[in-house]
Parts: structure tokens; C-alpha cells; sequence
């Protein structure tokens, strides 16, 4: 792990195969509206996926206890993705500012772009990020 920055035209790519559990009617019992949409690759899912492929673009670029979060996502779903079908999600780190990082992004599946856009995420120390979750004591 190094403690830099991580450097501007980082690219990754990860794959996954489409199953039930990553569909529009298993996004959460929360969302009923949900439960009777055709069984294809969700836009949540996608959105996580994207997040994840950044995630790992960035971890080898880390210092210890340093995390990224996510704070915007630009990104379209603009094709359907069925079961049993591999998507493939493409990063590449087009700016740093600071803490700030942002993606262009690209989904694939075996017949075309899924999806595309932009996802900024931003650099934080891990151990000071929760301590400002901790209510303070009266």
C-alpha cells in the first residue's frame, strides 16, 4: 500500500454473471414495487457494481486505514441485462483533486453497453470518519 494519491488514469475492470439475487425483484423486501418487475440485472446493483470496481481500482493505492466513499453517480442503465448473462464494468480515474476522485465509467454484457457515466468517490481515514458517526456524550 502506498500512502500517495492514486495515480490519475488508473484503470480496472471486473466482471459478474447475472444471477436471481442481483435482479430488480431482489433489490429489498423494502421496496415492493419491485417484486413483480422482470427478473433483469438492477439498476441498484449496477450502481454497487460500479462502486465496487472502484473500490478495488483503488486498494492496492491506499494507505493503512484510508477508505474511499462514495458521494456522487452520474452513470445511465440504458440496457437490460438477463440472468445468466456476464456484465463487465470498466473504471478509469479521469481526476484528482485532493481527496476528491472521479471515474469515467462503462458496463458491458455480452451484447453491448449497459451502462455509463461518471462516479466520484472521496479519500478518508477510516478511524476519523466513524468517530464523527459516534454521537458525543453530554
Amino acid at each position: 500500500m502506498s500512502s500517495g494519491a492514486p495515480p490519475l488514469g488508473l484503470k480496472h475492470q471486473q466482471s459478474i454473471t447475472v444471477t436471481p439475487d442481483l435482479t430488480v425483484p431482489s433489490v429489498s423486501p423494502h421496496f415492493p414495487g419491485f417484486h413483480d418487475m422482470p427478473a433483469v440485472f438492477a439498476t441498484a446493483f449496477m450502481v454497487g457494481f460500479v462502486e465496487d470496481t472502484c473500490v478495488a481500482a483503488l486498494q492496492p493505492h491506499l494507505a493503512p486505514g484510508q477508505r474511499s466513499v462514495g458521494t456522487h453517480v452520474n452513470v445511465s442503465h440504458s440496457a437490460a441485462t438477463p440472468i445468466g448473462m456476464t456484465a463487465i464494468c470498466a473504471v478509469e480515474l479521469i481526476e484528482v483533486e485532493g481527496r476528491k476522485l472521479k471515474f469515467k465509467v462503462l458496463c458491458t454484457d455480452d451484447k453491448g453497453p449497459i451502462g455509463e457515466g461518471f462516479h466520484e468517490r472521496v479519500l478518508i481515514d477510516l478511524e476519523r470518519f466513524l468517530a464523527k458517526l459516534t454521537p458525543a456524550k453530554s
